[in-house]
């Protein structure tokens, strides 16, 4: 079959690669009809995310049609229309009794590896580096889905691939972003980031309760989205003083939630802080930028809440704690818990009340991926969310 894979720093090739067999009675396989580049693989595409093997297949936001199954698979049989979370889960350890699902205990092979990082391992995921367990990911034409009976969800033949394809990943990542800002009915919510997951974010907040959503990138077409398609006030950090502006729009209070939906790889052209971050990366020396964090914490109201869906891979410093702990914030964050809100979120699409589509900007071919890699990481031709066919 064909697959998107990584070969170093900037190198991916589309590959022939032997096709995925079941390897557990729990197994699936999964022929691909859509698959999506996450923000979250320009992590690995820059080298940033670490114990990357060449060859090793890249996606994690991907569905399909079930070709077959496992001897112990009862909830899914062959021809079925499945959305895959993108992360791996049990289902009957301590976290997944407890839905907390992106920390099963017992689905990341290569746990030792992490907890040397992290002091624990987070859940296996798919196509995210042998951190995460070394699975082959969903850039392809097929996958071997463990725990088949756990993860993935049948879709009804009335709503189309790009209608659920994001149930896979950014639209239950938004929602529990939104989820952990603690939303209170009539609030103000800044969302830092206004890519694929800023923008679910944003239309989490106001499915939420939000009563203001404002929404902070420098990216011409990802503002206009943000601002024409779903309704939220913008700042353009090139243009305006983010925290002057976010004092002024909130009477000098703060936001009462700041959403970090950016990630290890934050702009901030001029400011210190930015400038300290980009040198350590360039010397080799540092990995995570972390600029939007930062002006999350100061900008937000005292006692507010403080939520970061945005992947960080290594050892951040000079992050504000004093200014932290003496505004009196919460911090929550985490990978999804993606089969906790795959269901409910089906049901809000299927009602017409969240539309998730809307923020695919390109649709190409699998045999299209290296180029489409390189053209969602330079912002091309408007481009903010790639969808490829195998």
């Amino acid at each position: 079959m064909k697959a998107l894979c990584w070969h170093g720093r900037f190198n991916i090739t589309v590959d022939n690669v032997p096709d995925p067999v079941i390897q557990e009675p729990t197994d699936a396989i999964i022929q691909v009809t859509r698959t999506a580049i996450c923000g979250s693989d320009l992590h690995l595409l820059d080298s940033y995310m670490l114990e990357m093997e060449r060859g090793d297949i890249l996606g994690h936001e991907f569905m399909g049609i079930v070709v077959e199954t496992g001897s112990a698979v009862t909830k899914l049989k062959k021809g079925d229309r499945v959305v895959v979370p993108f992360n791996i889960s049990c289902g009957s350890c301590f976290f997944c009794d407890l839905k907390l699902f992106s920390c099963c205990d017992t689905t990341n092979p290569d746990a030792d590896k992490a907890a040397k990082m992290m002091g624990h391992a987070p859940a296996g995921l798919f196509g995210y580096s042998h951190l995460t367990g070394g699975y082959a990911g969903g850039q392809a034409e097929f996958v071997r889905v463990p725990h088949a009976d756990v993860g993935p969800i049948k879709v009804p033949d009335s709503l189309t691939d790009d209608q659920v394809l994001f149930l896979s990943d950014i639209l239950p990542t938004g929602w529990m972003a939104a989820e952990n800002a603690n939303i209170q009915p009539g609030d103000t919510v800044a969302i830092w980031g206004c890519g694929p997951v800023g923008q679910m974010t944003i239309k989490s907040a106001w499915a939420q309760g939000a009563g203001r959503v404002i929404a902070i990138d420098r990216v011409p077409e990802r503002l206009a989205m943000a601002r024409d398609i779903n309704k939220a006030e913008i700042i353009n950090f090139d243009e305006q003083d983010v925290y002057e502006v976010l004092m002024e729009m909130t009477k000098g209070r703060g936001p009462d939630s700041v959403i970090d939906a950016v990630g290890g790889e934050a702009h901030g052209w001029g400011s210190p802080d930015a400038v300290y971050d980009r040198v350590k990366n360039l010397m080799g020396v540092g990995t995570d930028r972390v600029h939007a964090l930062r002006q999350a914490i100061y900008c937000c109201r005292k006692a507010g809440s403080v939520s970061m869906p945005g992947v960080y891979v290594g050892f951040p410093d000079k992050i504000p704690l004093g200014a932290f702990m003496n505004k009196g914030l919460t911090l929550k964050t985490g990978q999804t818990h993606t089969q906790r809100y795959m269901g409910p979120l089906l049901k809000m699409i299927e009602d017409g009340k969240i539309v998730a589509e809307d923020v695919i900007t390109h649709r190409l071919k699998l045999s299209d991926g290296p180029e489409a890699y390189k053209l969602f990481k330079e912002k091309k031709d408007g481009c903010i969310k790639v969808v490829m066919t195998p």
